[in-house]
């Protein structure tokens, strides 16, 4: 699977990057989301600590986050897709690396995001995910998860004119915030936006932000409360 889905970015890097820049950069709410994320990564360490951006693409993310003051560094599978972040973010730090298996020290982020890298995890696969998530994190460390919501997946091939297929998993936000408590996490925002057509979505767009517990230095505890902020925007 890591083979396939980095096999699917080295080919559609450059177009991918050419055909959704300006959408990323016309999408309000998410750069919001972006910057409230990184106030609470600042506030929850004092000093920002280091966030990893893991599935970062081309970099749009780990930019306006360090624009936001924070110490961020992006990894991704595909060496094309960093080439364009690397290129077009020449003073920040990109690294070649397999979310699953980063190779960042336990317990040293301030914070981790996962935008829209988790969609291509089979569902039997996020608790180990999470739970990794879970093990980088400092306690009361925070994470962001920005995914498609639906229950069907999205099957792309040839993007662009490439001669590429991959599987692109829906998921539903309860269900998301549910993996995420049981691997330990505290949930702190789940939100959701309607589909934006003009952009060429066919679904809702959902985000969920969670903590590692401030006393939490083990493994994942028993569920217990859970503080949620629901945000629904444009129904």
């Amino acid at each position: 699977m890591t083979d396939a889905i980095r096999a699917f970015y080295d080919a559609v890097a450059e177009d991918y990057a050419d055909r959704f820049r300006d959408v990323f950069a016309a999408q309000p709410l998410e750069l919001a989301l972006l910057t409230g994320f990184a106030g609470l990564v600042r506030t929850a360490s004092g000093t920002g600590g280091k966030v990893a951006d893991l599935g970062c693409g081309p970099g749009w993310v780990t930019a306006h986050l360090a624009s936001r003051g924070l110490d961020v560094f992006g990894l991704d599978l595909s060496e094309s897709m960093l080439r364009v972040a690397r290129r077009e973010n020449p003073g920040l730090r990109f690294e070649q690396g397999s979310m699953r298996e980063p190779g960042i020290p336990d317990g040293t982020l301030a914070g981790v995001v996962s935008w829209y890298s988790s969609i291509h995890t089979p569902q039997e696969g996020l608790p180990a995910l999470f739970a990794g998530f879970r093990r980088l994190l400092v306690p009361g460390g925070h994470l962001l998860l920005a995914f498609q919501a639906g229950e069907k997946a999205l099957r792309l091939e040839r993007p662009f004119g490439h001669p590429v297929t991959l599987d692109f998993q829906r998921r539903r936000p309860d269900r998301m915030a549910e993996a995420l408590e049981t691997a330990g996490f505290t949930l702190v925002l789940r939100s959701e936006r309607a589909a934006d057509e003009e952009q060429g979505e066919s679904t809702p767009q959902a985000f969920l932000i969670a903590r590692r517990p401030p006393a939490d230095r083990s493994g994942p505890p028993c569920a217990g409360h859970v503080r949620v902020v629901e945000g629904q925007v444009g129904e």
